[in-house]
């Protein structure tokens, strides 16, 4: 149905986890493609009717991508006068074109920085922040690995920060019970919603860690690096692996409170922490006003429209949260309940829209 392929098949719960930020590739990918208009199956529900025409105009992380896909190519098929294209240039890279007035809508893996609030004055635009979905940034491994089951934060720590650079490089450096193995380390680039999250979270600084890695701005080409090197460990969306996991194996995290594997349910009962992050779009205010803007924001959440979230390998926002981000949308609320602070860890999103109340 969806060009991602990714399909989700474990039953979700409902959820209110804690929130952190981030994630997403690097400049996966600069040219934006339209996603596949029309099509003989009817959309799942759509707020517009067949008359609208128009662009909408989206780009960012490469996490954020496959729901945005998914739901353009939807979208579109109700709505055949509407072109929506989908890049994936990563967080910060969809934040300088943002910014810079390119485009309608941004996918964030973390909320946007300081730096970028910054940008987005000098570029005289005003957003709308609004959370999508859930995601449980996912550690993966080589198939062949029959050892590192399960890592704690300490062990990733020693593993990624910078210290490590040339140092840490193998395996029984991170464990002692681990054998004599070549590490091959894997990750998102540095503009990357994904490192950025990742980093705080391990590392304990945003935006910090060795730099002696393979980093791709591309989410399968990581794929595939791990899944050829048995010694390889990455980071990245769940989605990913969800696609993948013939080829990876998955590791559990402990975070204090022993191993704990990402899946719909831990990301949704937020048992799989410190990993645990929403996913966000930011819309220009003025592209808002836009009827087929406003149609295609509202078609993303539509209750009917929440199981392509699913299918694509994330988790939906919690039924009692929709109405509230809803109503930021239609109010026109500009600006971020995150005050530019970027990733942060063990926060609920609950607490910080009752907050801003």
């Amino acid at each position: 149905m969806f060009s991602s392929k990714m399909r989700l098949v474990a039953p979700l719960v409902a959820l209110a986890i804690g929130i952190g930020s981030c994630g997403d590739n690097n400049q996966a990918s600069n040219n934006p493609t339209p996603a596949t208009d029309g099509g003989a199956n009817p959309t799942t529900n759509t707020a517009a009717g067949s008359n609208l025409s128009g662009t909408v105009q989206i780009d960012g992380s490469s996490t954020v991508y496959p729901i945005s896909e998914a739901m353009a190519e939807e979208f579109q098929k109700a709505n055949t006068g509407v072109k929506v294209t989908v890049a994936q240039s990563g967080t910060g890279g969809g934040f300088k074109k943002f910014c810079a007035g390119e485009t309608d809508i941004s996918n964030a893996s973390r909320p946007i920085k300081a730096e970028e609030v910054e940008l987005c004055k000098k570029g005289n635009i005003e957003y709308i922040e609004l959370p999508i979905a859930y995601d449980g940034l996912s550690v993966v491994a080589n198939p062949k690995n029959d050892f590192a089951q399960c890592l704690t934060v300490a062990e990733l720590k020693k593993m990624w920060e910078p210290a490590a650079q040339t140092k840490v490089t193998q395996w029984n450096q991170i464990n002692p019970k681990f054998p004599a193995q070549k590490i091959g380390l894997y990750g998102p680039g540095t503009d990357s919603g994904t490192y950025d999250y990742f980093t705080q979270a391990v590392v304990g600084k945003e935006g910090e860690s060795r730099g002696d890695y393979t980093a791709s701005e591309d989410d399968n080409t990581l794929v595939q690096g791990v899944s050829s090197d048995p010694g390889g460990v990455a980071f990245f969306g769940y989605a990913y692996y969800e696609n993948n996991k013939d080829k990876l194996k998955l590791v559990a995290i402990d975070g204090g409170k022993g191993c704990v594997q990402p899946s719909p349910q831990t990301i949704a009962d937020g048992t799989y922490q410190p990993l645990a992050r929403p996913e966000f779009i930011y819309i220009k205010k003025t592209a808002a006003t836009r009827p087929e803007v406003k149609a295609f924001v509202d078609f993303n959440y539509a209750q009917a429209n929440q199981k392509l979230v699913t299918e694509v390998g994330y988790v939906p926002l919690p039924s009692d949260i929709v109405p509230e981000v809803q109503a930021r949308f239609n109010s026109g609320k500009v600006g971020s309940v995150f005050e530019g602070k970027g990733s942060q860890i063990g926060v609920t999103l609950k607490e910080l829209l009752k907050k801003e109340k």
